[in-house]
């Protein structure tokens, strides 16, 4: 028996499901150190068998797709920033000061990598321009958000000692299983193409365990007592505002300049949401200590509620008839 239109799906349930275990058994100290591992391991897979099931031309044609690259890039950085600042007679009423100065942060962020590319990936859009796109975005953020940051801020502390790690943490996370998996293709890519049904399992099963590491780690840092309620239901609210303006202008503007589908989907996906992983480090970096939490909690109610949304848009995207 089908499930009724109405209802959530399984995978949307799941989440919502890992979002409340995460509440109420956060993972602490040597657990969290666990699921890190494993999450990094899945993640690692993710793109390893990516890398297997993805032919040499359709990752050059990915990595040349530089129409498509642009959009996300303009998305990423100025659509947000410019959103940040133009929307703030709207938004400040809404938070507290330190938590607007979070909002802004959140703004100048790059790309998130990993979810990016597994939803593309769910929603049957164009994989390798997402890895392409996803990558360069975290790759150039390093540079630009300080810049940015700078700009919206003022705020002028030397972002530059992470760089180069932060470079080396992502060709290693991302790049070199993808490029294990091209060399492997060789050998166990026959295999892939004839189970890519697997390739559901991974994509979800490592966005569920993205969302419980960093949701543990919200929840570990206080992130349902360091706000009082109304500014908790203001932020959601400014979350959702922002979410939805990119969603509906990189879906927009995907359409008018003529790209497929699958293009669009990568689009919307890769060019709405915004680094958890790279965010924080770079919080610790550019301000001071005790004003970090503040910053970074906007940050991560957004990657919440992005990964909650997208979800559900991934599903839709993927029960299209093409």
């Amino acid at each position: 028996m089908s499930r009724p239109s109405y209802l959530p799906d399984n995978f949307t349930l799941a989440l919502v499901t890992t979002v409340l275990i995460a509440s109420l058994l956060p993972c602490k100290g040597e657990a969290a150190h666990v699921f890190n591992i494993v999450t990094n391991v899945a993640i690692g897979l993710l793109f390893f068998l990516h890398g297997a099931k993805l032919s040499r031309e359709a990752v050059i044609a990915g990595a040349t797709h530089w129409r498509l690259h642009l959009v996300v890039m303009l998305s990423t950085f100025a659509l947000f920033p410019l959103l940040g600042l133009a929307l703030k007679p709207v938004l400040a009423p809404l938070v507290t000061p330190e938590l607007y100065t979070g909002i802004l942060f959140l703004c100048a962020l790059p790309s998130t990598v990993q979810s990016s590319i597994a939803f593309v990936a769910i929603a049957r859009g164009n994989v390798p321009a997402a890895v392409c796109s996803a990558s360069a975005s975290s790759l150039l953020g390093i540079f630009v958000t300080p810049l940015l940051v700078g700009v919206l801020l003022a705020t002028h502390h030397d972002a530059e000692t992470n760089a180069w790690k932060s470079i080396a943490d992502i060709c290693l996370q991302l790049l070199v299983p993808f490029i294990a998996g091209q060399i492997a293709r060789k050998w166990i890519g026959a295999w892939v193409d004839r189970n890519k049904g697997m390739l559901k399992y991974v994509d979800q099963g490592s966005i569920l365990l993205v969302v419980y590491t960093a949701f543990s780690e919200a929840v570990n840092q206080g992130l349902w007592q360091q706000m009082p309620l109304p500014a908790l239901g203001g932020l959601i609210v400014v979350s959702l505002v922002l979410l939805a303006i990119a969603l509906g202008v990189t879906r927009f503007a995907a359409r008018r300049l003529g790209f497929s589908k699958e293009d669009e989907i990568t689009i919307v996906f890769c060019g709405s949401k915004k680094s958890l992983a790279t965010g924080v480090p770079m919080a610790k970096v550019l301000f001071p200590v005790h004003a970090v939490g503040a910053i970074v909690l906007p940050l991560m109610l957004f990657h919440q509620i992005q990964l909650m949304v997208c979800a559900v848009l991934a599903q839709r995207y993927a029960k299209r008839t093409d």
